[in-house]
């Protein structure tokens, strides 16, 4: 699916109550103050504002997201309330404008299954967070490859799981990326999506080193 037709789908949800987060990543994401965070997928900017509080003024928070009108509301939401440590940034997953080792942290909600090109996103999540760094990711994985019949289908795209892939192939592409010392926090029992069966989890890993911290 071509760029410009990702960003228009998702755009689309801006104005309504879809929620498209197949978990609750900022929950078990331990930001602390002075920490510069990420979140991937950031939508209307909910999870950067909360991030910002937590690590205050000495502290920054990026989102990046691929649909503008997610990325005008959160916008729109931060000036309101008067951030001034956050950024929403338009851009896709796979080529995050983002220093390498400048992130403490980061974080995401049901977003890098719709990458058509998994192993680069999480490629550059390893590339762009410091020694020591981390990652708390909410995702789904399907018990078996999905059938290509639902990669491009508007229900199944929009339930987070079209684009999963299965739970070893996951974590392959975890180690792949250099990521050490991962362990799940939650994990869903399998159900029943189209013709095959998927899971959701909440995962945390770490960049190997010692953080500055």
């Amino acid at each position: 699916m071509e760029y410009t037709e990702i960003s228009k789908r998702y755009s689309g949800l801006a104005e309504t109550e879809c929620c498209l987060s197949c978990g609750g990543a900022i929950n078990y994401s331990e930001a602390a103050s002075g920490e510069v965070c990420v979140d991937l997928g950031s939508g209307r900017g909910t999870d950067v504002i909360r991030l910002a509080e937590k690590v205050g003024t000495e502290g920054y928070v990026y989102g990046v997201d691929i649909s503008e009108g997610m990325l005008k509301k959160a916008r729109e939401t931060a000036t309101r309330l008067g951030v001034k440590n956050a950024e929403f940034i338009n851009s896709p997953l796979e080529k995050l404008p983002v220093d390498d080792c400048r992130a403490d942290l980061v974080i995401s909600n049901c977003t890098i299954n719709h990458s058509s090109d998994k192993q680069l996103v999480w490629n550059e999540i390893f590339r762009i967070l410091r020694e020591g760094g981390r990652f708390v990711v909410s995702d789904i994985y399907s018990a078996e490859p999905v059938p290509e019949e639902y990669r491009n289908d508007p229900v199944a795209v929009s339930e987070c799981w079209a684009g999963s892939v299965t739970r070893d192939v996951y974590l392959g592409q975890l180690e792949k990326a250099g990521f050490r010392s991962i362990s799940i926090i939650e994990e869903s029992a399998f159900y029943e999506k189209g013709k095959i069966k998927v899971a959701s989890w909440t995962i945390t890993g770490k960049k190997p080193g010692e953080s500055a911290n």
